[in-house]
């Protein structure tokens, strides 16, 4: 079954690029396996899957040793400051940079271990108060500020859109990030790229697509609905 989900996410993701002109290639299908057990990982890394995302740092500890090593992690949730130490170097990108505290403590801890993260900074477009990020009009900004961290590469935008029962309603938000992105682009910071677009879930990650997203999110697609009662 979960072999079948993935298949159908990236024939999804197909069909939305052939919709905008834009090649497949262009987009990463991230499974996020959030509390999912690593025999459910195991079965979408064989059919395919490399790029897995995680909302806490504790369960890419747990699953870090346990999946093959060419699997690329993603840490995709909140990232509180006195966690960083122990993922700086275990995972391809941090999709949740929101303050120039949390940078600093990346930068700090992976000049410490000799490597340079790649990171996104979150972009609450929405503006909703449950959500982390920055404001769009915070963003410039703080990618001028952090920019000139050494072991730090801002590599794109993230945002989580709100949760809507038409992926239609989220359009203007992703075209907002996009826009946003291609702006900053343009002034050329140095150790600044705008090449990731990280946007898109289960919901809605199509429409995403055809709005530009380079990276999409997607979990429920693929592993089904979460299950918290197994989680203390």
């Amino acid at each position: 079954m979960l072999t079948d989900n993935y298949t159908q996410v990236l024939k999804n993701i197909e069909a939305a690029c052939r919709r905008a002109g834009r090649d497949p290639e262009e987009v990463t299908l991230i499974a996020v396996s959030k509390t999912k057990p690593v025999e459910m990982l195991q079965e979408v890394y064989n059919a395919g899957a490399r790029v897995f995302g995680e909302n806490k740092v504790q369960e890419i500890m747990d699953k870090y040793d346990q999946m093959p090593s060419d699997v690329k992690w993603h840490m995709i949730g909140h990232l509180q400051r006195n966690k960083v130490k122990y993922i700086v170097d275990r995972v391809a990108m941090i999709h949740s940079v929101d303050s120039v505290r949390l940078a600093q403590a990346i930068e700090q801890e992976a000049a410490r271990k000799g490597v340079t993260v790649p990171v996104l900074v979150e972009v609450n477009v929405g503006e909703e108060e449950s959500k982390f990020g920055l404001s769009v009009e915070e963003v410039l900004p703080f990618v001028e500020e952090t920019s000139a961290y050494p072991h730090l590469r801002i590599n794109g935008l993230m945002t989580i859109a709100p949760y809507v029962e038409d992926p239609e309603d989220n359009r203007a938000i992703f075209r907002t990030l996009k826009k946003l992105s291609v702006d900053i682009a343009g002034k050329n910071i140095d150790n600044v790229s705008m090449s990731v677009l990280s946007m898109g879930m289960t919901g809605d990650y199509q429409v995403a697509v055809e709005e530009g997203a380079t990276m999409v999110r997607v979990g429920t697609g693929i592993f089904g609905a979460r299950d918290y009662s197994q989680r203390g």
